[in-house]
C-alpha cells in the first residue's frame, strides 16, 4: 500500500529508525489493514469504537500480550499522525487511545559464567568464528545496541585509547569504551580475520560470509547458533547481553548515572529499570552474608 510504503520510508530515512524497528512496524500495520478489509472498514474513516474492537481483537483472539499491544499502538498512532501531517486524513484518532497497562518485566540477563561458556562456544581457529566472539565481546563490552554494533566502521575505533565513536538513537553520537578481553579478540579479528571476509573493501567492522555488511537480522541469527553449541536454556538476543552489561556493572557498584550514559539513555527513568535486578542481588548478598538476616533452623 502505498501510503505504508511512504511512512515506512519516512521512518528510515528521517526518523532513522533501525531496519529490525521498520520490519516490526511493517508487520503489525499488515496484521491492522488484514483486520480492517475483513471487516470492510476503510482506513481513512477508522473511528474510536473500530480501534476498542480491534484492541479486542488482539487481546482475546490473538491472546497478545499487553506490551505487544502496546507496541502495535505505537505504530499505528505514529503512522495516522504521519497521514494527519501530510494532509492524507483530517486528525489523528489514535491520538485519542491508550494503550493498556504494560506488564512489569525485569529485564533478562546473562550471569557472568553463562557469558563465558558462550564466549568459549566460538570456534577461533575460523575467520567466522573469531567474528562471532568479536560480536559477543563487544556486545557485552560496550552494552551498545545492535543497530549501533552493525554500523560500526573500522575508522570509528580508537585502538591506541580503546575507544569507539557509537552513532546511536537520532543520529546522536557518543564514546564507549572496550577492555583487555575485547581488545584481544579485536586484535585478532582485524589481523587474522578481516582480510579474509573483506572481500568487497568494506568500511565496514562486522561483516557477513559474502563480504556484506552484517545486517542486525544476521547478527541475531549468529547469536542463536552459539547458544545452540552451548549447555544453557535460555532464548538469546543482542539486547540481553546489553541488559547483562548494565545488571553486571550494577552489581559490582556502579551508579545509575554512570550507567545511563554508558547505555547512551536519554532518562535516568530508562535505566532505573535494572535497579530491581541489582536489588534482588543485594538482598540475595544480604541473607546470604549477614550473620543476623536469619535464623538457624
Amino acid at each position: 500500500m502505498k501510503n505504508v510504503n511512504s511512512y515506512l520510508e519516512y521512518l528510515k530515512f528521517q526518523k532513522n529508525y533501525s531496519d529490525y524497528t521498520i520490519t516490526s512496524y511493517k508487520t503489525d500495520m499488515i496484521e491492522y489493514l488484514e483486520y480492517l478489509d475483513r471487516e470492510s472498514i476503510d482506513y481513512k474513516d477508522v473511528v474510536y469504537s473500530d480501534i476498542r474492537f480491534y484492541l479486542m481483537y488482539l487481546k482475546e483472539e490473538c491472546n497478545d500480550s499487553n506490551s505487544s499491544i502496546d507496541r502495535k499502538l505505537s505504530a499505528l498512532r505514529g503512522f495516522y499522525k504521519y497521514l494527519a501531517n501530510e494532509n492524507i486524513i483530517k486528525s489523528n484518532i489514535f491520538s485519542l487511545v491508550s494503550g493498556p497497562k504494560r506488564e512489569k518485566k525485569l529485564p533478562r540477563y546473562f550471569e557472568y559464567n553463562e557469558l563465558e561458556e558462550l564466549f568459549d562456544a566460538c570456534d577461533l581457529n575460523t575467520p567466522l568464528g573469531i567474528r562471532d566472539r568479536l560480536i559477543l565481546e563487544m556486545l557485552y563490552a560496550t552494552g551498545i545496541r545492535v543497530g549501533e554494533l552493525v554500523n560500526i566502521k573500522v575508522k570509528d575505533i580508537d585502538k591506541s585509547v580503546r575507544k569507539i565513536l557509537i552513532l546511536g538513537k537520532g543520529n546522536k553520537e557518543r564514546i564507549v569504551e572496550y577492555g583487555d578481553y575485547c581488545e584481544e579478540v579485536l586484535g585478532l579479528y582485524l589481523n587474522e580475520a578481516y582480510s579474509k571476509l573483506n572481500i568487497n573493501d568494506s568500511d565496514y567492522l562486522f561483516l557477513n560470509k559474502n563480504g556484506g555488511v552484517l545486517t542486525e537480522r544476521g547478527v541475531r541469527y549468529i547469536l542463536d547458533q552459539i547458544i545452540k553449541k552451548t549447555s544453557l536454556n535460555k532464548n538469546i538476543s543482542p539486547h540481553m547481553i546489553r541488559h547483562s552489561f548494565a545488571t553486571h556493572l550494577l552489581n559490582e557498584g556502579c551508579d545509575l548515572l554512570t550507567v545511563q550514559k554508558l547505555l547512551g539513555h536519554e532518562s535516568i527513568s530508562a535505566t532505573q529499570v535494572y535497579t530491581h535486578v541489582s536489588t534482588d542481588r543485594l538482598k540475595e548478598v544480604y541473607y546470604n552474608s549477614f550473620p543476623r538476616a536469619k535464623k538457624d533452623d
